[in-house]
């Protein structure tokens, strides 16, 4: 169900049209690559995938824009190549003729991609398994310094930079993410505006702490305890270690709040353009429409779509073409 219309022009439409309909892969292709680097915010090292368009092994003197996509709660850097087939998306979209970028797919733990309210046991989570991977080790997981957000904003985005043949403005850079990565794509781009251009949520929690919504007379209620939702969520104590015991934590790292304070001490046109589409049968429904609604109650107009489909892969495999659709338009505007 489509509830808003696109500013996404008739061309792009046009692609997303050509990619789905591309049976065949297309027989250029991109590169996929995984590699490691020190996260200074974090005090270790990390691990990433990278998509590297067509062009970049052929045109060694052509610098990219880059998005930045992040991966749900429980997963980690090759989520979107591996169970969402981001990398084949790319590759026909650019068959299709959307402009090409880099896509980098960081490892972003089960974190929420923010500063944390508390430090954690590090050394606890040394001596055990670690809950995602068997064949990972602690020390490639545990963090000892839980800065998510200045991992991502700040040192993946220098070391890309310095690594990759990339245009290295704020311009040419967008965020995206989905579930858990859709939080930390809007937290992270409201809270860096300088950093990113754009942004884009795939069933996002966006809303951490809303229990119920009414779209219709713009009604919220949350929760006065986090004790509350935590239950609707995985993870419950790194939950409680990220974003607080009290709403204070929680609130202080809702998306919208930092949406609208950087609405109120910055000119609109200095924010990142904002593309969110959930599910009609997702459970963080409420949050994607509560979270569009505050956003534009302070004039910020995002993209926003409702469409078939549940909190799944098959949800994301069949939209990821749809935000990396909206990102490259912005990333490659003059």
């Amino acid at each position: 169900m489509l509830r808003r219309r696109s500013d996404v022009t008739r061309g792009l439409r046009l692609l997303l049209l050509l990619a789905s309909a591309a049976v065949p892969l297309p027989a250029q292709r991109g590169t996929v690559d995984t590699a490691t680097f020190w996260s200074q915010a974090l005090g270790t090292n990390k691990r990433y995938v990278v998509y590297l368009p067509p062009s970049y092994t052929r045109d060694t003197a052509r610098h990219f824009p880059v998005a930045y996509y992040l991966h749900g709660g429980a997963g980690d850097e090759t989520n979107w190549t591996a169970r969402g087939q981001l990398d084949r998306t790319l590759d026909s979209l650019i068959a299709s003729g959307l402009p090409e970028m880099i896509v980098v797919m960081p490892d972003g733990d089960m974190s929420y991609y923010t500063t944390w309210n508390f430090l954690g046991d590090y050394q606890g989570c040394l001596g055990r398994p670690v809950p995602r991977r068997p064949d990972e080790k602690p020390q490639d997981y545990c963090v000892p310094w839980p800065h998510y957000d200045d991992y991502i904003a700040r040192d993946l985005v220098k070391h890309v930079d310095s690594t990759y043949r990339t245009q290295a403005e704020r311009k040419r850079r967008a965020i995206a993410g989905l579930s858990m990565g859709g939080y930390g794509a809007m937290s992270l781009a409201f809270n860096y505006p300088e950093v990113f251009a754009a942004a884009a949520s795939h069933s996002g929690a966006v809303a951490p702490l809303l229990i119920a919504y009414d779209s219709t007379t713009k009604r919220a209620r949350y929760a006065t305890d986090p004790e509350q939702v935590l239950p609707s969520y995985g993870a419950q104590e790194t939950m409680r270690l990220a974003f607080g015991r009290d709403t204070s934590g929680w609130w202080a790292r809702d998306p919208g709040r930092k949406a609208v304070f950087q609405a109120s001490r910055n000119d609109l046109a200095q924010l990142p353009a904002i593309y969110i589409d959930v599910g009609t049968e997702d459970r963080l429904l409420g949050q994607s429409r509560a979270f569009r609604d505050v956003i534009e109650g302070v004039g910020i107009r995002p993209v926003y779509v409702e469409r078939s489909g549940a909190h799944d892969w098959s949800y994301w495999r069949a939209n990821a073409a749809h935000s990396v659709t909206f990102l490259a338009k912005h990333l490659t505007q003059p």
